[in-house]
């Protein structure tokens, strides 16, 4: 028997509406959540047509081969930069005015493949090995309406395709629990003799690698308690009289203890580093989560929220790195770290968040200080194919644009990095310090306590 995707009304008239206005086909995302009993779709997003793309109004089989993967895995790994924790690119969908045939199948089956690789590639976290493999693929007929939908196992290159049940279910996701987090930051990047002849993006990743160590490691605490990971997360809540947990606009409040030492066993010895300067990742992110309301468990609370911390930080400096580029700034500024004394100061975009009509879930997108609310309404009708209204945009920072600047310190060592900024956490926004100094600095390791184990808050 195969998987059920329970799927929101308004997805299967997003679908008919859809228009090929001559095209052979017209593809898309379906965006959702995995549960071990069964998948949720609450929302499909056609892929853009590219500017230059216009097809004669005429169908072959063959224009299928004319399908941009790369375009369509692209616009994939832009969607999943929206997605909260929670939510993931659950598969591909087709449409044709044609019924499904072999040619189809083939070409679905390499472009659900193509867009997880794609959306996972720079991910900081691993799926579990109890996770759900299966992506689905949907093949929709505009002339006889129509459905196939299968599915293949991502981990398995070599996979056949299963049957899967496709069910529709309105108001699907109005009731979906939201995790939310204030989650403050303050990565240092030790950089080399070896490291330094690095890319900045590179250097970056491989600190954010060892912080999300630390974020994985976490304990984490909803609305001040620890719970059981199998515990059900709506334990103890209140019952309707009709015996149902009241979830409705339920909101948890998720801090996060990170322990200082990533294994009290691990037996730790001074180490001297030549380094010729650092990056500095410091300040505030606001995390979001969303979870059915279908008997969750606490396990899948906290590693929705994980993931959500993971990535927002993941997905800024991403963002910053290609606009960095985008505007020319020099490469050697940009790519790579140099032997000189400058210090660069750079604002990370802050996150702003958009509600789904009929939904509890909110979708984001990232907004930098000189963007304005149109922009980013335009971004969201581009990427996911709908309008917004901009009354509706939550800024969820904001942007402090004095925190930029540049400046000149032969004397300084990475030591007293923290001297140089204020005493209080930065609050408004993210900022990522990119210091070079000319000179050696030791770098020792701290030795593990024999008694206990301290945490320090990484949250308001």
């Amino acid at each position: 028997m195969g998987r059920t995707y329970i799927v929101e009304e308004t997805v299967g008239q997003y679908l008919s509406n859809i228009n090929l206005q001559g095209k052979a086909f017209v593809s898309g995302l379906l965006i959702g959540q995995c549960s071990s009993q069964k998948d949720y779709v609450i929302l499909a997003t056609r892929t853009p047509p590219k500017e230059e793309q216009n097809e004669s109004p005429t169908h072959s089989k063959a224009k299928l081969d004319n399908l941009d993967e790369e375009w369509a895995t692209e616009h994939a790994h832009q969607v999943s930069r929206m997605l909260p924790g929670g939510l993931l690119v659950l598969g591909v969908f087709i449409i044709t005015a044609l019924e499904m045939g072999s040619e189809f199948q083939n070409t679905l089956r390499r472009l659900v493949f193509a867009v997880e690789k794609s959306v996972n590639k720079k991910r900081l976290w691993n799926f579990t090995e109890e996770e759900v493999s299966e992506r689905v693929i949907l093949h929709f007929c505009s002339s006889t309406k129509k459905i196939f939908c299968r599915t293949y196992d991502i981990h398995d290159p070599k996979s056949s395709a299963k049957p899967a049940d496709w069910k529709y279910q309105n108001g699907l996701s109005a009731s979906w629990l939201s995790l939310e987090c204030t989650v403050y930051i303050n990565i240092h990047v030790p950089l080399s003799t070896t490291s330094v002849s690095y890319t900045l993006e590179k250097n970056t990743k491989n600190g954010l690698a060892r912080w999300a160590k630390q974020i994985e490691n976490g304990i984490y605490l909803i609305n001040g308690q620890v719970k059981d990971e199998d515990c059900d997360l709506l334990e103890g809540q209140k019952k309707s009289s009709r015996g149902n947990t009241q979830a409705a606009n339920h909101s948890f409040d998720i801090r996060v203890l990170t322990q200082l030492l990533l294994n009290s066993d691990h037996r730790s010895t001074a180490m001297v580093q030549i380094c010729s300067g650092s990056v500095n990742l410091k300040g505030a992110v606001k995390c979001r989560a969303y979870i059915h309301s279908n008997k969750p468990k606490v396990k899948d609370a906290v590693q929705a929220m994980k993931r959500d911390i993971l990535n927002t930080v993941a997905d800024r400096c991403e963002i910053l790195f290609e606009d960095l580029l985008l505007n020319e700034i020099p490469e050697k500024k940009v790519m790579s770290i140099k032997l000189n004394s400058e210090k660069e100061f750079h604002i990370l975009p802050h996150r702003v968040f958009v509600p789904i009509p009929g939904s509890t879930v909110m979708l984001c997108d990232y907004k930098f200080g000189d963007e304005s609310a149109e922009e980013i309404r335009d971004h969201f009708l581009e990427m996911l194919d709908c309008m917004i209204q901009i009354e509706d945009l939550e800024i969820a920072e904001e942007i402090n644009t004095a925190c930029i600047s540049s400046s000149m310190d032969t004397e300084a060592s990475l030591d007293n990095t923290d001297d140089e900024q204020p005493k209080q956490p930065i609050k408004t926004t993210i900022v990522l310090k990119i210091q070079q100094n000319i000179g050696v600095i030791a770098a020792f390791a701290v030795a593990a306590l024999a008694a206990g184990i301290s945490f320090h808050y990484f949250s308001d």
